[in-house]
Parts: structure tokens; sequence; C-alpha cells
């Protein structure tokens, strides 16, 4: 027999379930518009895929969250998208959200279908994308993707697997319905899940108010290792964590999740979703939700496309609208009030009552507190609910924070008991909204001034980057200025050595030049001499100086280009000098030619 433990706290409010077992689960059938919320989970919205005006087969995909966390919808039926847009959705604040809608065409028509025979023949990730494409999130909470809940850290192992049937708040039996009718089904699911986790204990948990329903598993888990622990009856024993510690003894740490202490909780109809996921291809389309209340005259549970109507069901359930005084969506003790019928039944609705006023009664009017103490008593987590009110009423959020107010599961077990009608539960939401609007303004802030940081030092990055290149740049350019000075010097130097020669050269042939005019000049006044011979020219040595010259024009032409090219002070210097050797080859050119010419006059003449 599987050992239990308790928790603190818990009441016994009357549980009222027996309105909506009398008869079984009836099929709601398909409403004349089907409205469908693209957020229905926990994480990202889902983006629509379907355009106006395109025709949608049942199960066929109309929206997907293209980033993030996130599952896709289906279309509940066949049928055309008729429009896109916001539309109320089922929220405390009576909010409007982005919703498709869908005009049914009566025809039901399914698109292809792939179910699988054998799953184990496939990877643990493609079983999981096959829950992920299914649209599966959790039907008995927050709607949190099943497919990223079934894939825990690898450093957080799952050792149990626990599927929650406890079911605990007064009204409500879909969960009770579910096991008793389709307990094979709900079995399937769960060995599916099993599968993919690897738990070394899987256990049901069913309190001991339902004996149908424990009878219907233990049938279908026979030749499995799976446990069915029945558990005394007291509310919230349905909450994650109150199942937890009961069936394993162990408390959940504080801002803490399940998987730290290697446990796992999953609802019954998200057992069953898996399963015909898998086993028949079908996604999640429908739920079971419970009618019930005494303003109803066939209260029951039924099967429900998403995205009907709560007016079209209430009507399926005979809502007689003189007697409803309240419509509950969700349990009495956690669900909240509707303030419209035309918000859609989405995968979380397991609810609806329509309750008279003797039957829910307007609370009395807010008293002061007493100070009794009874909401501390029965409080399942073991907080101090009348200091939370205090600093809840008092705006002194950081310390109702510091009492741990998150972790506050909000079963309404102290407003039930308190006997001055505070509504406690309602002040600690709206605490919890103040401090998660703080927080996320205090995290928008961080994050800007993270960016405005980040941003001065990429700034004062640029700038050292910018300061150094222009250092270097300098610095390239003084290296360069020096290298181009001490050329030019150098070159200066050389053109000066050259000029230097050729002026010495040039007094030397004008020397040479007055003495051989002196020369002639005596031979030409002296008559009785004979006429000499003339001297003949050297041509070799006029064509060795031609030569020379030649050289060192192209020299002082080379050293002239360089100058140019490296903006050099002696520019102009060197162009005199070049234009001076052009004139000393010119005038080394006629000097030879005329040489050559006298020696051809004397040939001519001997002959």
């Amino acid at each position: 027999m599987t050992r239990l433990w308790d928790f603190s706290g818990g009441i016994h409010p009357a549980e009222h379930k027996q309105i909506s077992t009398r008869r079984p689960i009836q099929h709601a059938g398909i409403p004349g518009q089907l409205i469908l919320p693209l957020q229905q989970h926990i994480g990202e919205p889902a983006e629509p895929t379907a355009r106006i005006g395109d025709r949608v087969l049942k199960g066929q995909k109309i929206a997907d969250t293209s980033h993030g966390m996130g599952v896709p919808l289906h279309a509940p039926t066949s049928g055309v998208i008729e429009h896109v847009g916001d539309y109320p959705v089922p929220h405390p604040s009576g909010m409007t959200d982005t919703c498709i809608v869908l005009t049914p065409d009566g025809k039901d028509e399914w698109c292809e279908r792939q179910p699988v025979s054998d799953y184990r023949k496939l990877g643990r990730d493609q079983v999981l994308g096959i829950i992920r494409s299914a649209g599966i999130s959790g039907m008995g909470g927050a709607g949190f993707p099943t497919n990223v809940k079934l894939k825990p850290p690898q450093d957080r192992k799952v050792d149990t697997l626990i599927l929650n049937g406890a079911e605990c708040e007064p009204y409500i039996t879909a969960d009770d319905m579910t096991m008793r009718e389709r307990a094979a089904d709900v079995v399937a699911g769960l060995r599916v899940m099993a599968w993919i986790l690897r738990p070394e204990r899987c256990v049901i948990g069913i309190e001991d108010n339902k004996p149908e329903a424990a009878t219907a598993l233990r049938e279908a888990i026979q030749g499995t290792k799976i446990e069915i622990a029945v558990i005394p009856t007291k509310y919230p024993s349905g909450g994650e964590k109150q199942l937890i510690e009961i069936l394993t003894g162990m408390e959940v740490p504080s801002d803490g999740i399940p998987a730290d202490t290697g446990v796992m909780c999953q609802n019954v109809g998200t057992a069953l979703a898996v399963g015909k996921a898998l086993f028949k291809g079908t996604p999640l389309i429908s739920r079971t939700v419970t009618v019930t209340g005494d303003a109803v005259t066939k209260p029951g549970n039924f099967e429900v496309l998403l995205g009907t109507p709560v007016s079209y069901l209430l009507d399926q359930a005979g809502l007689q609208p003189a007697l409803a005084s309240r419509l509950v969506l969700g349990g009495p003790m956690m669900g909240y009030t509707l303030s419209t019928t035309a918000v859609p039944v989405i995968k979380t609705s397991n609810c609806i009552i329509a309750a008279t006023a003797d039957e829910l009664p307007a609370p009395p009017p807010e008293q002061a507190c007493i100070r009794c103490g009874h909401c501390a008593e029965v409080c399942p987590m073991e907080l101090l609910p009348q200091q939370l009110f205090w600093h809840a009423k008092a705006t002194e959020f950081e310390k109702a924070e510091h009492l741990n107010l998150f972790d506050c599961i909000e079963c309404g077990a102290c407003s039930y008991v308190c006997p001055s009608s505070i509504p406690l539960v309602q002040y600690y939401r709206y605490a919890k909204g103040e401090i998660r609007v703080q927080h996320a303004e205090q995290l928008k802030a961080d994050r800007a001034r993270e960016r405005f940081e980040a941003r001065q030092e990429r700034l004062d990055r640029e700038q050292q980057e910018k300061e150094l290149r222009r250092k270097e740049r300098a610095n390239a350019a003084a290296e360069a200025q020096a290298k181009k000075k001490a050329e030019a010097e150098s070159t200066s130097s050389n053109a000066e050595a050259l000029n230097e020669r050729a002026a010495r050269s040039a007094l030397v042939e004008q020397a040479l030049a007055r003495k051989k005019a002196s020369a002639n000049a005596i031979k030409a006044q002296s008559p009785a001499s004979a006429k000499p011979a003339q001297e003949k020219p050297d041509i070799d040595a006029l064509e060795k100086q031609l030569a020379q010259t030649h050289a060192k024009l192209e020299s002082m032409q080379t050293m002239l280009e360089e100058a140019k090219a490296q903006q050099a002070d002696n520019v102009e210097k060197l162009e005199r000098a070049v234009t001076k050797n052009h004139d000393r080859v010119k005038r080394a050119e006629k000097a030879l030619a005329d040489a050559r010419k006298t020696l051809a006059t004397e040939s001519q003449s001997t002959e």
C-alpha cells in the first residue's frame, strides 16, 4: 500500500460534485461560431498561419508561435476563417485579446492525420515534437506547454511522475468523469509521458470521494508498474505542491518548482490529450468541461470544442437566466465571476458554474480583521495571511514579498474561513500584480541602463581606438617625414658633389680652350715659320667626354624624379642642375661633331 503524508492546513467545504456526475459525458455539438484566442498557454502568443477567407479542415493548424515558448492552435472543425481581431477572453479583468473567428460549415471534415503505431520506435525528441505539434499545454493549471515540461534540464532527473486526479475543488468533476469513462486512454497517455521521462515511480493520486474513477483506473493499469494512491479528501490536496507532499513527503522549496525535488505532476486531461496525439493523430481541439449549478436544468460534463462561446454551452445545459445570479468560470474557490457569456472555452477551461443567489450568495461587506488567526491555521503553504493582508493593504509590497507572498497558491482557504469576510486572495492577487509591474519596470530600467552603459563603453572604446589610430598615423607621418628629409639631404649632397665635379671639368675645359686659342694666335703671327700641320682632333677623348656628360645628365634626372616623388625641398636646385647638364651635353655633342668634320676635311685635302 502506498504510504501517504499530510500537509498543513486545509479545509473541507461542501463538495456539490454529485450535481454533475449523474450523466455521462455529452458532446456539446458545433456552435455557429468559434472564437479561438491566440494566447491559450504560458509563453509567446501564437500568430495566425491561415488567412481571412481560407477554408480550413478539422485539426488543421491555423496559428503557431514563430519564436519563444509556445504551442500551435488548430481548427476544432471545418469551416471558414471569418475574422482576426480583439474579442473578450477568459480573464478576471474581462480583458480582450486577439482571436481567430471560425465559422463552421457543418461538415466537420478532418484533415489528414498521422497516428503512431509504436512510439517506442521513435526518439524522445520526435515524440515531444508530436506533442508540441498537437498544441498540448497543461489543462489543469496555467497552461504550461507540455513538451517543454516533459523535457526538464539534465541536472533535474525526474524520479517520480504523478498524475493529478485529485480534483479537490467543489463542483468540478471533469477529471472524475474522464477517469471513469476514458481510463484506458488516460493511462495510455501517462505511459507515453513515463516513457519520455523514465521515472523510478509513476503514481496516480485520487481523492477518496471518487471510488468509481479509482476502480476504472485500477483495471486500466493492469500489467503496468503504475500505482494508484487514494488520498483523503481535503481542500486543496489537488494543489501541485500539496499532492507532492502527500505522496512523497517532500516539500517543494520556496521559489522552487517540483523538478527541484525530482518530481513532476501532470493533469488527467493532459494525459488524455497526449494519448490522442500519439495514437490517433488528433491535436488538442476539444476538452471536457463541467457545467453545473442550480441555475441549469441539465448539469453535467460536456466534450466541448475549443472556442465554443460560454453562452452556447450554457444553452446546451439548459440555463435558466431568471435563476442565474452569478456565472463563475472555474471553481468557487479559485475561479472568477464572468462579466459576459461571450468568452470562449479555451484549453485551461474546466468548469462553468451557473449559481443561484442562494447557492453562491454575494459576500457580506468586508469588516476589520479581528486577528483570530483562522487564516494562518488553514493556509496549506504555512504562510502568515494576516501580515500579508496588512502589507498588501498598506502597499508595503516589499515586506509582503519578504514574507513569501509568491508562495501563495491563491487557493482561497483563508478567505473561506475569515469571519470578517475579508477577500484576502483578492488583496494577494493585487499585491502580486503590483510587484510584477514593479519588477518589470525595474527590469526595463536595468536593461536601459545596461544598454546606456554598453553604448558609453562602445563610444569610449571607439574614441580610444580613434585616438590610437590618430597617434599611429602621426607617428607614421613623422617617420616618413624624417625619412624624406634624410633622403633629401642625401640627394642634395650627391647633387652638390656632382655639380662641383661638373664645374671643375668645365673650368679645365675652358683653360684648355684658352691655351689652344693662345697657341693658334702665336702661330698665326709668326711669318717666317712654315705653316705647321693642324693638330689632329682626339675623337676618342671627345666621345668619352660626351658619354660622361650623358651619364651625369641621367644621374641628375633620376635624382630629380625621386625628389619630386618625395616632395623634397631641393627640387628646384636639381632642376637647375639638370638644365646645366643638358647644355653640357649639347656642347659635347657639338665639339664631337666639329672634330669629325675637321678630320673629314683633312682627309679630302690629302687625297
